[in-house]
């Protein structure tokens, strides 16, 4: 059985481990980590190993070997780190040696309770931070160019009253503090204070002009009470996704919940990407296909909603057989012919049914009145757990 042993280790090397962590390093038969960990070690017994590029299969080699393995990682390496990769693969017997991850360390310069920040990676994926005025963020920097990608997201999400802080290099020689400037190091994490004048709401129900649209919007008030219904966690199927609003918003609810839409018109599809990305949430999955035909194959969802394909044969049914017990199917109807479904699904299964009829405001003359939109009819089921 391998032996292996994660280590942490900061910009401070060798200077910065503990002797338990030095134990470790001095007596494996190899040692592996990036290029720039291995750099930080004075001379070792065992073989240094960089890691390669895709890591995965190398890890998996490395750990089934049967030799002593000392595993180098940046800063807390259950912490966005390669500790928790290990963790996941279910090799029996692994040690951690912690060291102060990265957000404690920028945590302690900047006099801000760790507890009181959002930590967002921009490790391997697009930066994806629901902005909230108030709100203190650290994001994991990809590199020198991420904290002026932080810039431009926050100015495009209307927080460019914020405050941004590039602290490089943390616990080493070369340590930096500061705002945003041309010569940022590689190695750095962002601090971001929010801030805006007119910010966009976490809560569901965000304003329609919030999207860019053809028409096809699940509007403000109904989508606040759909998302009351579906109760967002976990895994979201949104078919007949539209603009994607109600996938996009379930995800800016929690940031562990996922969203797939499932949208049939191309460029409906790719306005959902843009949406998506522009509001906090670039890990919505959109999938261009007609229901129930581009639902196979994938995950099975916590949570269904069907806002446009009802009297298309087989989307309720499909829908309603891929949630697992416990599961909740939400379903919304402006027609005769797709409220006739509703009805008939209601029957078979209960749940709710609820009508919503909103009226807005609007210029009658030299005068205001109410101007009615088409009612919506809302089914809510929960699949009985038993």
């Amino acid at each position: 059985m391998t032996d292996v042993v994660v280590v942490g280790i900061g910009a401070d090397g060798w200077a910065g481990l503990g002797e338990p962590a030095r134990e470790a390093v001095m007596k494996a038969e190899v040692v592996a980590g990036s290029p720039r960990q291995l750099a930080l070690l004075p001379e070792v017994p065992g073989e240094p190993r960089p890691w390669p590029s895709p890591l995965l299969p190398a890890l998996r080699e490395l750990l089934g070997s049967g030799r002593r393995v000392c595993v180098l990682a940046s800063g807390d390496p259950m912490h966005h780190g390669i500790g928790a990769t290990i963790a996941r693969l279910g090799v029996p017997g692994v040690r951690v040696i912690p060291h102060p991850s990265s957000v404690s360390l920028a945590c302690a310069r900047l006099g801000w309770p760790v507890e009181s920040v959002t930590v967002v990676s921009m490790v391997g994926r697009p930066l994806a931070a629901v902005f909230a005025p108030g709100r203190r963020f650290i994001v994991l920097s990809e590199g020198s160019g991420s904290p002026a990608a932080v810039a431009r997201a926050l100015e495009s999400g209307g927080y460019a009253q914020s405050s941004i802080t590039v602290l490089e290099r943390l616990g080493g020689p070369g340590e930096r503090v500061g705002p945003l400037r041309d010569d940022v190091d590689p190695l750095n994490v962002v601090a971001v204070e929010c801030r805006s004048a007119d910010p966009l709401p976490i809560v569901p129900g965000l304003p329609d002009d919030a999207y860019d649209h053809d028409g096809q919007l699940t509007k403000r008030e109904v989508r606040a009470v759909v998302l009351a219904f579906l109760r967002p966690n976990g895994l979201l199927w949104d078919v007949g996704g539209g603009a994607g609003s109600i996938a996009i918003e379930w995800m800016r609810a929690d940031r562990a919940c996922r969203a797939v839409s499932v949208e049939r018109d191309p460029a409906r599809a790719a306005r959902i990407a843009g949406n998506a990305a522009r509001l906090g949430v670039p890990g919505l999955r959109v999938v261009t296909g007609t229901a129930p035909r581009a639902l196979a194959g994938l995950d099975p969802p916590d949570a269904v909603f069907v806002g446009g394909g009802l009297t298309t044969e087989g989307v309720p049914e499909t829908c309603w057989r891929a949630l697992g017990p416990g599961g909740r199917l939400v379903a919304t109807a402006v027609t005769v012919e797709s409220e006739a479904v509703l009805a008939a699904w209601h029957r078979a299964h209960g749940g709710d049914l609820t009508r919503l009829s909103v009226s807005r405001a609007a210029p009658v003359g030299g005068f205001t009145g109410w101007r009615p939109a088409m009612p919506v009819t809302i089914w809510s089921a929960r699949k009985d757990p038993t």
